[in-house]
Formats: C-alpha cells, sequence, structure tokens
C-alpha cells in the first residue's frame, strides 16, 4: 500500500472463494463497498483484479470496479481490505457492467486500468 503509515498484520494466504464480499475500507476507515470475486490470469499465474461493488455509490449498483489485486492490502486483525487511493481516483475509475466482465485476455483494457491507480501492470513486473 502507498503512503500507509500503520501497521496492518498480513496473512500470506486466503481462499479465493472466501474474498468474495469482504469490506474494502479507505485507510480512514471509511466503507468503500465490496470484492465480488477476482480475476485469476491462468497464463501468468497471479490474480488480474478484484471487482469492487460500491454497492449505491453515486448511484452505479449495476456496475462493478476493476481495483488491480497489487493496490489492495489485507488487514487480518479487522478482516478486510485497504485501498488507499484518493477518492477522486475511485469516482472516475473504469467499470464494466456486472453482466458483462472483461477477461484477462484483454490487455489493452488492463493496461488503462492498472495506469488509472498508477500501477505497474503485473505481466510487466513478473519474470519466468
Amino acid at each position: 500500500m502507498r503512503g500507509a503509515t500503520t501497521q496492518v498484520e498480513t496473512r500470506n494466504f486466503l481462499r479465493g472463494k472466501d474474498i468474495a464480499d469482504y469490506s474494502v475500507r479507505n485507510p480512514q476507515g471509511e466503507d468503500l463497498g465490496t470484492i465480488k470475486d477476482v480475476m485469476i490470469d491462468v497464463n501468468e499465474g497471479c490474480i488480474a483484479y478484484a471487482a469492487l461493488s460500491f454497492g449505491g455509490f453515486m448511484g452505479l449498483g449495476d456496475k462493478l470496479f476493476a481495483i488491480p489485486w497489487a493496490a489492495l492490502q489485507y488487514n487480518a486483525a479487522d478482516n478486510y481490505f485497504i485501498l488507499d487511493v484518493p477518492k477522486e481516483r475511485l469516482e472516475n475509475a473504469p467499470g464494466f457492467d456486472k453482466d458483462n466482465w472483461p477477461t484477462t485476455a484483454e490487455r489493452e483494457w488492463l493496461t488503462g486500468l492498472y495506469s488509472h491507480y498508477g500501477y505497474t501492470p503485473y505481466w510487466e513486473r513478473h519474470t519466468r
């Protein structure tokens, strides 16, 4: 997490099916929504992004928002994820219809997503 000043207990493993419906908060503890699922890039062997539902956030209940996995930090002590990004960036985040999910094969879309949040795409960070 970028710019964090608090210590957060971490855990190295979580079951994928258990991540759904985990709460996501900002560093100030304000609720940002819940994780609905994660997309795994099976060719790269890593999580491409988490799909975040902001619930009624800005009236966009039918939309999900992709968050680079690297942007989330798990708080094991309180059992939620922390997303440390400015609210304006979330308000302008790339979203998608909950019935039409992008796939990890859409690298152009993912490149834009990672750029929006200021992260290097995972396939450019990992070497085999």
